[in-house]
């Protein structure tokens, strides 16, 4: 079977992480996606789920819109607070946040 040469780009960090994490399974980068486009092609599916960061769903964008309106009308009040372990911010020391009705998407 003749084969074909196919390019495309990715995060370097990504492709650096790929690349040992192929190694330490024993398969190349290439094995890898030939593994995920010969599943494609059999199952006519992606083989794991798909799934959107509930964060940008169109409810919380709302929702979002929503607090920053009330904030610039004067209707909600930031408050300043320490940031409880496990955070997934990735900051240390205070943040704020808009002392507001509970959010719908039920995402911190």
């Amino acid at each position: 079977m003749a084969q074909t040469m196919v390019n495309f780009r990715m995060d370097e960090e990504l492709k650096k992480n790929m690349e040992q994490t192929c190694h330490e399974m024993g398969m190349s980068m290439t094995t890898a996606f030939i593994i995920f486009a010969k599943k494609v092609t059999k199952e006519r599916r992606i083989p794991f789920e798909v799934t959107a960061d509930p964060f940008y769903s169109e409810s919380n964008m709302r929702y979002l819109d929503s607090v920053i309106s009330d904030i610039e009308s004067g209707k909600a009040q930031l408050q300043e607070h320490e940031l409880e372990e496990g955070s997934c911010s990735g900051k240390n020391g205070p943040e704020r946040t808009a002392a507001h009705g509970s959010n719908p998407t039920g995402s911190p």
